[in-house]
C-alpha cells in the first residue's frame, strides 16, 4: 500500500512522505527557493574587512598632525620675519636671524611636501575604498533578495530608530544621563563628561625609542614660554632620566626640533636627585618627579638648576613596591605619580599604613616644596593603571583592553566624595598608557604610550 500526502508549508515546500516496506518513514524536502550563495556573502565580508584595514585611525592622525604642525609653524614664521624687519642691525644679529628663518622655511617646505604626499595617498585610498564599498553595497542588495522573512529590513528600521533617538538625546529633546557626578561646584569649566581624540599623535624625533616617559605643557609658564612643550624620556633601563628636553612649540615637538634643547639635572644617570619613573610634571618652570632611590619628590628649577626635595610620609612605598598595575603586568617604578591641574601640583602614592590604597597629597610651591592637605581613598593602587587631576578632582584609570582604557574612579577633594562609576573611556593607539597628565592651559590630556605622544580633549559641561 502506498500513501502519498502533499502538505503546503508556507507555500514554499512540497513534502512527499512514503511508507517503505520496512515500515520506516522517509521525507524528501524539496525547496522552491534558490540556494543561498554563501560564497558571495563571504566575499562581501572579506571586502568590507579589507576596507577597514585600509582606512585606519593612524593614517588620519598622521594627516591631522601635519596640518596641526603647519598651523603652528606658519604664525611663528611670520613673527620671526616681523622681528627681523624690526630689529635687523645689518650685522651679526640680522645674519643669524636670517639663517634661522631660512632653516624654518626649509622645515616648513618639508612638511608641505610630506603633506602633499600624504594627501595624494589619501585621495588614492579614498577612491579605491569608495569603489570597493560600492561593489559591496551592490552585492548586499542582491543578497537581501534571499531575505524572504524581511529580517534585514527590520534590523535597518531598528537602526534608524536608534539613530533618531540618539539625535534627540544629543539635541536636548530628552535629558541625557551623564556617566558621572563626582565633581564639586568649584571647577570653572563645569564637570568632566567625556574624553575625545586623540587630537595629536606623534612619535617625535625618536620613533620607536624610549618606551617610558612623559610630555606636556607648563600650566604656569614664564612669560614668553607659553607655547613651550617638554618631554622626559627614561633613557637608562626604562627607569631613569637625568634631563628634560624642551621644544619651543607643539609643531617643533612633532617634527623633532628641540630648541632650546636639553636641560640637565646631572651629567650622569642615575645618581642622587635624578629622575626615577615616568610620572613627571612641569609647573612654574620647575620639574617635579620621584627622586632616584628615595621616597621623596624632587623639584628641579630649570632656571637656577637647583634641586630641592620633599620627603613623603614614613611608610611610603617606593623603588617599584607600589606600582600601577593591571591583570597582566605592573608598570615598573610608578610608585609616585605627579599631577597638575588649575590649582598646582599634586602627588599620588601609597603607604604601608594605608594597605596599598591610593593616597593623594597637595604639594605647596616653595624651596623646598611642602605637603599640605592629604586625602586617603578606598581604591587599591595596584588595581589602577594611572591617575590625573582636573579641577581638584582625582581620576583613576584601569586597563580594559589593548584598545581601551576606562576612567572608573574619582575623588572630589572639595566634598571628599568618592565614585566608582565614572565610566568614561579613552581610545588607545597602543596597549599601555605609561603616563597621563591633564593640562589646564588648553584642557588637554597628555598621554605617553609605548614611545608615542598623544593628546586628548577633555570635555566639560557647565552646571
Amino acid at each position: 500500500m502506498k500513501l502519498l500526502v502533499v502538505l503546503p508549508l508556507w507555500a514554499l515546500f512540497a513534502v512527499t512522505q512514503q511508507k517503505a516496506p520496512s515500515d520506516d518513514c522517509l521525507c524528501e524536502l524539496i525547496s522552491s527557493e534558490k540556494q543561498f550563495p554563501y560564497d558571495k556573502l563571504k566575499a562581501a565580508q572579506d571586502a568590507a574587512l579589507g576596507c577597514t584595514n585600509i582606512v585606519t585611525p593612524q593614517k588620519s592622525a598622521a594627516l591631522d598632525s601635519l596640518l596641526l604642525g603647519l598651523s603652528r609653524r606658519l604664525p611663528q614664521l611670520e613673527q620671526d620675519v616681523a622681528m627681523l624687519e624690526k630689529e635687523d642691525d645689518g650685522e651679526l644679529f640680522g645674519v643669524l636671524s636670517l639663517h634661522i628663518i631660512e632653516n624654518e622655511l626649509v622645515e616648513i617646505q618639508q612638511m608641505i611636501d610630506k603633506l602633499n604626499r600624504t594627501t595624494a595617498e589619501s585621495d588614492r585610498l579614498s577612491e579605491n575604498v569608495a569603489q570597493q564599498l560600492e561593489n559591496v553595497q551592490e552585492e548586499m542588495e542582491e543578497l537581501e533578495k534571499f531575505d524572504t522573512m524581511q529580517v534585514v529590513k527590520r534590523q535597518q528600521a531598528n537602526q534608524r530608530l536608534k539613530r533618531d533617538l540618539d539625535q534627540c538625546r544629543n539635541n536636548g529633546v530628552f535629558p541625557t544621563i551623564q556617566p558621572t557626578q563626582p565633581i564639586g561646584g568649584a571647577c570653572p569649566h563645569g564637570r568632566l563628561v567625556n574624553i575625545t581624540g586623540p587630537r595629536v599623535h606623534t612619535a617625535g624625533e625618536y620613533p620607536g625609542s624610549y618606551k617610558y616617559g612623559a610630555w606636556g605643557r607648563d600650566p604656569k609658564p614664564e612669560p614668553g614660554k607659553e607655547s613651550w612643550h617638554w618631554r622626559v624620556m627614561l633613557t637608562s633601563s626604562n627607569i631613569y632620566a637625568h634631563y628634560v628636553r624642551l621644544y619651543s612649540s607643539l609643531s617643533s615637538l612633532i617634527v623633532g626640533i628641540s630648541v632650546p634643547g636639553n636641560v640637565h639635572i646631572h651629567p650622569s644617570n642615575p645618581t642622587t636627585n635624578t629622575i626615577q619613573g615616568p610620572n613627571v610634571v612641569l609647573y612654574a618652570g620647575a620639574l617635579y618627579y620621584n627622586c632616584y632611590n628615595k621616597d621623596a619628590v624632587c623639584r628641579f628649577d630649570l632656571t637656577s638648576k637647583g634641586v630641592t626635595t620633599l620627603d613623603l610620609p614614613k611608610g611610603t612605598r617606593y623603588n617599584s613596591k607600589g606600582n600601577f598595575c593591571h591583570l597582566e603586568e605592573c608598570y615598573p617604578f610608578t610608585d609616585l605619580d605627579l599631577a597638575t591641574d588649575e590649582s598646582g601640583v599634586w602627588v599620588v602614592y601609597t603607604t604601608t599604613q594605608d594597605h596599598g590604597n591610593l593616597v593623594l597629597s597637595k604639594v605647596e610651591e616653595g624651596e623646598p616644596p611642602k605637603l599640605s592637605r592629604t586625602w586617603r581613598t578606598s581604591v587599591y593602587k595596584r588595581s589602577v593603571t594611572n591617575t590625573f587631576m582636573a579641577c581638584g578632582v582625582l581620576y583613576a584609570t584601569r586597563f580594559v583592553s589593548k584598545n581601551t582604557e576606562e576612567i572608573f574612579y574619582s575623588l572630589d577633594t572639595t566634598t571628599g566624595k568618592e565614585s566608582f562609576k565614572v565610566g568614561i573611556f579613552i581610545n588607545k593607539v597602543s596597549s599601555d598608557i605609561l603616563s597621563l597628565n591633564y593640562s589646564p592651559v588648553d584642557q588637554m590630556l597628555h598621554v605617553y604610550s609605548d614611545a608615542q605622544m598623544l593628546s586628548y580633549k577633555v570635555l566639560f559641561q557647565m552646571w
